[in-house]
């Protein structure tokens, strides 16, 4: 076992330009770190920085679009820590600015994700369980941070993200969860313009209904695919297969829902080639694994249930959690992080690198009463 330094936590208050200058000031080294290692994958792809400068500019207006708000809390992000505003579109559109690259050269390795949630029917006390365990490059277990954002006009929010991002997991005060995967199809990166992924997630967790959370996910046009699983503590989750321009959802079975990172709604098989699947052979077998460590424990599971199925290393370095390997690339990927929640209580607990490393960080945020009962409306 490796000791690992807990997430830090940054709470933001404010106006966005206001919590984004505080966001980058606390999170200035963890930013830096991530901006230079993305913007040399573009590099090793043809696109140097003044190329990046203007991919991210165009990307402004598509985003400005969909809230100015973001617009601005990313440029309070790169005032605060000194680096500049693309880099901080960069963070936050780091899929589609990368992947749009390499498409023109090569295959990108994409990020994983094993995601499972449990309805209060299948947990020990009945309480709503979510949680999941991220897959991306190893050096982002020191670039990760946990934003707690506090908001004048919606719910609170506590989310994981990488340094300088917006959002990626996460619950907000009026009981509502979410996590992501990642997915690829053929309709990928082939039409525009579309919302780069981090700011649909913000703007689910902004959500004060259940309702506004799923039309953002439904409605909102993306560049590339992804699946989103987002949970009510009070009862209700689904999860969304999201291609650019059309969405799949799940809905859970028996009280438990587990995904991983291929595409599983058999609507979705039937209409979209998977093309990630070749990439991450390993998802068929690590859905099925945690699927069947949760599955015989309906109705008593707990998180440290979802802790014990995250943890499996069965097919190593292939597995549910992964130590860190060389990709394709040669480019240092593992389970940079392993989240677990209850939604409705505010609690988040938050592992960096586990497969090294078994120390947990519990981080919270007070649950809304008035805001909870709003989301179930």
């Amino acid at each position: 076992m490796t000791t690992y330094a807990p997430f830090p936590l940054i709470e933001l208050t404010g106006s966005p330009r206001e919590r984004g200058r505080t966001h980058g000031q606390v999170a200035a080294d963890r930013l830096r770190r991530g901006i230079k290692m993305y913007s040399e994958s573009l590099l090793k792809s043809g696109v140097d920085w003044r190329e990046l400068e203007r991919r991210a500019e165009a990307m402004v207006p598509a985003i400005e679009k969909f809230d100015p708000a973001y617009v601005e809390e990313m440029r309070g992000i790169a005032e605060g820590s000194g680096e500049p505003f693309a880099g901080v579109v960069l963070m936050n559109a780091r899929t589609e600015m990368v992947v749009a690259a390499r498409k023109q050269q090569e295959r990108q390795l994409p990020d994983g994700c094993t995601a499972a949630l449990a309805l209060p029917s299948a947990s020990a006390d009945g309480v709503l369980l979510h949680g999941q365990n991220w897959d991306w490059r190893a050096e982002c277990a020191e670039t990760g941070v946990v934003l707690c954002i506090r908001r004048d006009d919606g719910p609170d929010i506590l989310t994981f993200t990488e340094a300088g991002g917006l959002a990626r997991s996460g619950l907000n005060s009026a009981g509502i969860g979410l996590t992501a995967n990642a997915l690829e199809c053929d309709r990928d990166y082939q039409r525009g313009p579309g919302v780069p992924l981090p700011f649909v997630r913000r703007k689910v967790l902004e959500s004060a209904r259940l309702a506004e959370a799923v039309h953002t996910i439904v409605a909102t046009p993306k560049l590339g695919s992804n699946h989103m699983a987002v949970s009510h503590c009070d009862g209700e989750a689904f999860g969304f297969e999201c291609a650019p321009d059309e969405t799949f959802w799940l809905a859970p079975e028996d009280g438990l829902y587990v995904h991983a990172n291929h595409w599983i709604a058999p609507s979705a098989r039937a209409r979209v080639k998977d093309t990630g699947l070749a990439e991450t052979p390993c998802s068929i077998y690590r859905d099925r694994r945690v699927r069947e460590q949760l599955g015989p424990k309906r109705g008593r599971l707990s998180l440290d249930d979802f802790r014990q199925a995250f943890f499996d290393d069965w097919g190593s370095p292939w597995s549910v959690c992964r130590p860190p390997r060389l990709n394709t690339r040669g480019v240092a990927v593992a389970t940079t992080a392993m989240i677990l929640m209850r939604p409705g209580e505010g609690h988040l607990e938050a592992c960096p690198m586990p497969a090294l490393n078994r120390q947990f960080t519990t981080y919270s945020l007070k649950p809304d009463a008035t805001a909870r009962r709003a989301a179930a409306e």
